[in-house]
């Protein structure tokens, strides 16, 4: 006798998911050309642009891990999906990184490059939230438990202080 396993409700029980984990379920207007999401943007920042939130994230990421961050970024409001992105080389001291009400560090090296990046005013004054490198997103489900409380974290802080 095999007992199949009862599948969540569909739609209403994702919709029941995101909104107890705090999150607006977005749609997009016009469907990318292939159909899939396209992956976060690479278009470099330029260090004088004031933003709501900067995601600094390693070179080496991979296409299946950025189309996985930048899902959850969408996902987490306009605020978060309209974050600017910088990529950090490995071993690379310092950055050029705009000034910003929050960060998201996408790993420890990029936190670190931060750090020797942005003046002492600008860190004591932003929000600065470190999760795990998006290579580990794909398989531990800590670690994206993590990333999600992160954007829930970010997404509040930044409803509150202004926009």
């Amino acid at each position: 006798m095999n007992a199949q396993a009862v599948a969540p409700g569909g739609a209403s029980h994702r919709a029941r998911v995101l909104r107890a984990l705090g999150l607006t379920p977005w749609q997009r207007r016009q469907a990318a050309g292939d159909g899939a999401m396209s992956p976060l943007d690479d278009e470099p920042l330029p260090a004088t642009t004031n933003a709501d939130c900067v995601v600094l994230l390693p070179a080496t990421c991979g296409t299946r891990e950025l189309d996985l961050l930048g899902r959850a970024l969408n996902s987490a409001g306009a605020a978060l999906a309209r974050a600017g992105r910088v990529r950090v080389q490995p071993g690379e001291a310092e950055i050029a990184v705009p000034q910003a009400r929050a960060y998201l560090a996408c790993g420890e090296a990029q936190a670190h490059a931060l750090g020797r990046s942005l003046p002492m005013q600008a860190t004591a004054q932003a929000q600065i939230v470190l999760v795990d490198e998006p290579g580990r997103l794909l398989g531990d489900a800590a670690a994206k438990r993590r990333l999600w409380i992160a954007l829930r974290t970010l997404r509040r802080s930044l409803a509150t202080t202004g926009h």
